[in-house]
């Protein structure tokens, strides 16, 4: 591994690393030298990740923590720090789609309901960025070392059809990743974003495909919207996420957004 992306010093705690792309991220951040605390609510599925990134050399733990409680992930911060380390790495990687805010030809916008509305912005915009944020970042600033990594989406950029609520929370994940880099660029930590194209998971997988694995019209849309013809495969955010999180590499970038996108937002029509 280069130096330039050498992550050997550097303790990552990976939030929703027990999701696909999460999951994707702690491997690749892990085989770059980095050792990983796995967070999430899902012992089995961040078991396995811890798995996977000790079988190819790397140094991981799972940590049982609720994103959207502040008293659990203060828990796992002190646990991390005493079994790992102190963090110097944050990658926000959980969040999702709820069913129940999605508009389809049975719900309207009109008939969403606010306490639905409410709970999708809890796991993407305070569960997904906020808390996490205000636990881990104020230690990394008093340390004057960091570098944290939020997970937008193309859909923050331009809103898409029928996932609304899903679309707002993502747009405010961008607009707090901007707002911190500024708040925290004279105390040393960089925050900056990633911007999934589409990549095919639990949380979308019944709006891309059909029951017996068929596309579904929308999947021939987006597909047919993305340059390069594909979804992605969620081993191609490592790169962004090695870059941004190696000091070396990225150390004058802040309150920037790396688009992992196949060119979706290259073209309108």
């Amino acid at each position: 591994m280069s130096k330039l992306f050498d992550l050997s010093n550097e303790i990552a705690v990976v939030i929703g690393g027990t999701g696909a792309l999460g999951g994707a991220i702690a491997r690749g951040l892990g085989s770059a030298g980095a050792k990983i605390a796995v967070l999430g609510r899902n012992a089995e599925r961040g078991g396995k990740c811890v798995e996977q990134i000790k079988k190819a050399g790397g140094q991981a733990a799972f940590f049982a923590a609720d994103a959207l409680k502040r008293e659990s992930l203060h828990t796992a911060h002190e646990q991390i720090s005493r079994q790992l380390g102190a963090p110097t790495l944050l990658v926000n990687a959980a969040g999702g789609n709820d069913p129940k805010v999605t508009v389809t030809a049975e719900r309207s916008f009109e008939q969403i309901a606010m306490e639905d509305w409410h709970a999708n912005f809890d796991l993407n915009l305070v569960g997904g960025a906020f808390l996490p944020c205000q636990e881990f970042g104020p230690a990394m600033c008093e340390r004057q070392k960091g570098s944290i990594i939020n997970i937008a989406s193309v859909s923050a950029h331009l809103p898409l059809s029928r996932v609304v609520a899903y679309s707002a929370s993502k747009a405010a994940v961008l607009n707090l990743t901007r707002f911190l880099a500024r708040e925290w660029a004279p105390k040393k930590v960089r925050v900056n974003s990633i911007t999934p194209g589409f990549f095919p998971a639990e949380q979308n997988r019944r709006l891309l495909f059909n029951e017996d694995g068929t596309p579904t019209p929308r999947t021939q849309a987006i597909l047919g919207h993305t340059a390069m013809g594909r979804f992605g495969d969620p081993e191609e955010l490592i790169g962004a996420a090695v870059f941004l999180a190696s000091e070396k590499a990225s150390r004058f970038v802040t309150g920037t957004d790396i688009r992992v996108d196949g060119g979706f937002l290259s073209q309108t029509i």
